[in-house]
This record gives structure tokens, sequence and C-alpha cells, in this order.
């Protein structure tokens, strides 16, 4: 059996640079991984079981974790069947890549659990096939990604700190928020960090907006939605204002060594 913790990632930037011939859209973006964390538990089993303490996550073969694991056995033509467990902690459509760092993690757990047939490099070519931020978490941790988001480049772990997350009611579909999107210049925070996908998102729902401006108001030095949202990352000495709909994560910045898993 096989244990290993799936973590989600914030957005430290975010620019879209254009709109590509395939149809999606160029991005430059930092990432960075943090130590809010679903797990996943595999074992061999004599057929594919998928189980998971969210109901509302699929269990057919629309969820990144049985897409996975089917690409790695199409790829490699090793002929295996896994027990899988989900224990979801990352919120969905918050823009925080629980989805896909649950396939990458599968993609890793596969090549563990049948010898490491591949490198991590070419688990990372793989996992590009079934989603752009999937590549992202073979990095180790804090990585420039380009392109779809699929070219990633490593980058010396960004300094140490506490952030919260906070996730209101409902998401947001990243199709629409793109869909809304206008390509102009970047207007960066005063540190550099900024999102490109928040103006879309805020006309899609403009509660988002007041949220941002609320957070703000609690003194971080940095409050910016991850990814296409719904969720915020706040940075820095601050104080979440009280509101019972929001859920609230205390979190940290998280990287791994180049042999190791999260």
């Amino acid at each position: 059996m096989l244990k290993l913790i799936s973590p989600a990632k914030i957005n430290l930037y975010l620019q879209i640079v254009g709109k590509r011939p395939d149809g999606y859209h160029e991005l430059s973006s930092l990432f960075q991984t943090i130590d809010l964390s679903d797990v996943l538990t595999f074992e061999k089993n004599d057929k594919d079981k998928f189980t998971c303490n969210d109901a509302a996550l699929p269990n057919d073969k629309k969820n990144l974790v049985l897409k996975a694991l089917d690409l790695f056995r199409s790829k490699t033509k090793f002929n295996f069947c896994l027990k899988v467990h989900l224990e979801k902690h990352i919120p969905i459509e918050a823009g925080l890549g629980g989805g896909s760092s649950n396939a990458a993690t599968t993609l890793w757990a596969c090549n563990q659990l049948t010898g490491n047939l591949v490198s991590v490099e070419k688990l990372q070519e793989w996992g590009s096939e079934i989603g752009s931020d999937i590549p992202f978490f073979f990095s180790t941790g804090t990585a420039l990604c380009n392109g779809r988001g699929e070219i990633v480049q490593n980058k010396d772990p960004a300094p140490s700190q506490t952030l919260y997350i906070v996730k209101p009611q409902g998401g947001l579909s990243t199709p629409a928020v793109y869909g809304r999107l206008r390509i102009k210049e970047s207007r960066a925070e005063k540190n550099g960090y900024f999102n490109d996908l928040e103006q879309p998102a805020f006309e899609l729902r403009p509660d988002l907006r007041d949220l941002k401006q609320k957070l703000q108001s609690g003194g971080f030095d940095t409050v910016l939605m991850s990814g296409s949202g719904s969720s915020f990352f706040c940075l820095g000495e601050g104080e979440i204002p009280h509101d019972p709909s929001l859920h609230i994560y205390k979190s940290a910045f998280l990287n791994r060594t180049d042999s190791n898993w999260y």
C-alpha cells in the first residue's frame, strides 16, 4: 500500500499572454504548492476500485484519478489494477488545482508501484495530455509555467510563509472565466503578484470583488484570487473578517526534493 499527500497550488502571478491557434490561452504563471492537501491511498487489487469521502466528486472515468491510471497503463502497456481511496480536503472549483494534483499523484504512485518504469520527466509529459496544470505538480513546488501551463521551469523555493485560503460558497467554471477574458496589460499588486483572470471572474460573480475588498480591509499584504477562482489567498499579517459562509484554511508554502513526493 502507498499513501501520498496531494497538495493544492496557488498562482503567485498569472498573466494571460494571448490566444493560441489550438483554442487554448498562452499563459505565464508562477505556481506554488501549499500544504493544504488531499490524501490518496493506493493498493494493488484484482480490479479497479475508486472511493472518495466526498460524494460530490464523480467516481467514473470523468475523475482525473481514473484518467491518470488509464493513461499510465496505456503508455506503459503494464496491466495492473488498483484500489484507490481519495480523502478530499482541497475545495473543488476553487482555482487550487486539486484535480490536477490528484492526477499527478496517481501517475507518481503508478510508477512507484510498478518499479519506476519511467522518469519523472516522462510522467510530466504524459500528464499534459489530460490536464494543463498536471505537469506543474512534478516540479519541486515553485515553478514558472508557460504555454498552456505544461512548460515547467523549476525555481528556487519561495521564502516560507503562512497564508490563508478563503473559499466562498459556490465555484466558477474555468471555461466561463476564460470566455469573459479580454487580454490587456497586466496590473501588478505592489509586491508583483497579480491575476489576469480576476476581472472576468468578478464580472461573472460581482460578490467576489466585494469579498476581495473585505479581505483587503483585514490588513493583509496580498489578497489575490488563485487561478480561475473562486478562492483567494491572503499573505502577510491580517485578520479574516467574520463571515460564517466562508471556508478558511490556514496553510503554508510547500516544496519537495527531486527524488521524493511531497
